[in-house]
């Protein structure tokens, strides 16, 4: 795909392109992460105790109740660097790696499989965003689950570390990769997917027509549908992060032992799926506003142009 060439503007794959990718993304994930931190203190403790916190709003309140209002943003310090450092993996090496894995199969087959390509970059940014999101989560678990364990980063990861040593860090990655990876491939792909959609059928104008107002508000929406199959694809592996990163020497088996299949599909998965969808939707929101910003065009918006059949070479020598 050619790099934009209108003076002023951040020409497309270029390493100004995807530093701001990245710079959008660290704002994209960081702040709406950091933002529902109260939602997601009472969704983690729903996991990890439904006996006592059965219900959102009983969930809230105990938690008041118990730790005061301060309890509600408990772990906001390592949520806001972890999730931060995972937006800026998840979004620039998603351009990155749509973009390598478009150039390696060609440009017919990469128009023909478009979703494979949005699913293989997607997963393959996700791989490494998870390697820098790991130890932060497991901090921000263990500090909203274990009232009196720590106040926030700067303790935590000392007492976390004299508990389980630094590899502890590192022993909800598995279980992370597994709630992650399927979530980011959902979140990409259904999200571009959706986009096109949306200016096929549902706005009346082509996307370079409508307004950027009207752009955002359809990266939103897209982002909004997209989160509800993400929470419903990822959330057995969010309750095995949540219940490893708040039990000491737990495992996976224990997890499933204690909580049972079904637990591990449907426990807090109503309040995830308004969390990750209201997440999700702020996030390509707040991503594509960045862009746009910065003079680049929203995510998505249209299938790729097919390729242009070969012109058909003459035949007929020596014409004149």
């Amino acid at each position: 795909i050619p790099a934009a060439s209108e003076p002023g503007k951040i020409p497309l794959y270029s390493a100004e392109f995807y530093a701001a990718c990245t710079a959008g993304g660290i704002l994209s994930c960081g702040l709406t992460h950091t933002f529902v931190t109260p939602l997601d203190i009472v969704k983690c403790n729903m996991q990890i105790d439904p006996k006592k916190y059965k219900s959102i709003g009983t969930g809230f309140s105990i938690i008041k109740q118990e730790q005061g209002p301060k309890g509600l943003f408990k772990g906001w310090g390592p949520t806001l660097i972890g999730y931060s450092a995972q937006g800026a993996c998840k979004f620039g090496l998603y351009e990155f790696f749509k973009k390598f894995y478009a150039d390696m199969v060609g440009e017919e087959v990469a128009h023909d499989y478009k979703t494979f390509v949005y699913l293989a970059g997607s997963a393959s940014a996700e791989f490494f965003a998870d390697i820098a999101l790991c130890p932060f989560e497991a901090i921000k678990v263990r500090v909203q689950t274990k009232p009196g364990f720590a106040n926030g980063l700067r303790d935590g990861f000392s007492k976390f570390v004299a508990q389980e040593g630094y590899g502890g860090l590192y022993k909800g990655l598995a279980p992370l990769w597994g709630r992650q990876i399927p979530y980011t491939m959902m979140k990409f792909a259904c999200f571009e997917g959706t986009v096109e959609a949306l200016y096929k059928y549902v706005v009346p104008v082509p996307k370079e027509k409508c307004s950027k107002l009207t752009q955002l508000e359809v990266s939103f929406a897209a982002g909004y549908i997209a989160g509800i199959f993400c929470a419903v694809v990822s959330h057995p592996a969010d309750n095995l992060v949540s219940f490893l990163n708040s039990t000491k020497g737990g495992t996976v088996g224990d997890a499933i032992k204690k909580m049972g299949l079904v637990g591990l599909m449907t426990r807090g998965l109503p309040l995830r799926i308004v969390m990750v969808g209201t997440l999700t939707g702020a996030q390509w929101g707040i991503y594509d506003a960045f862009k746009v910003f910065v003079g680049l065009p929203t995510t998505g918006g249209a299938a790729p142009t097919a390729p242009s059949p070969p012109k058909q070479q003459d035949n007929e020598k020596g014409r004149k």
